[in-house]
């Protein structure tokens, strides 16, 4: 099957903070949950509760000492074996210092796979 992303994601599992904003930008519910994957340009999640995809989401990604703000949304949620859900984030934004931050992380994470 050929492979659809524009980036190649890692398998990486990192703590988060979300929250959910409806239309106009009101937090309407948060959360924690953890990365399974990550790429330059989207997430999958793993969450206790449904997100819906009408919301846009603000996350907060601990990698290392680091802290990763990214807006995005959902593009796809399922259940998994364990009944927590899964979602795919797409990023709407990431400031320039979060980008850099996660590039890094995605590099040294590919280097240290490849010895």
């Amino acid at each position: 099957m050929k492979e659809k992303r524009r980036r190649p994601r890692i398998e990486s599992i990192n703590l988060i903070a979300y929250a959910c904003l409806d239309e106009n930008d009101n937090v309407v519910n948060q959360g924690m949950g953890r990365t399974l994957n990550v790429s330059e340009l989207g997430i999958l999640i793993e969450t206790y509760f449904e997100l819906d995809s009408q919301n846009i989401l603000l996350i907060d990604i601990g990698i290392g000492d680091d802290l990763v703000d990214i807006k995005g949304r959902v593009v796809h949620s399922n259940t998994n074996d364990d009944k927590k859900y899964e979602s795919g984030i797409e990023f709407i934004s990431i400031d320039e210092d979060s980008l850099a931050k996660l590039k890094k992380y995605i590099e040294a994470f590919n280097k240290m796979r490849e010895k």
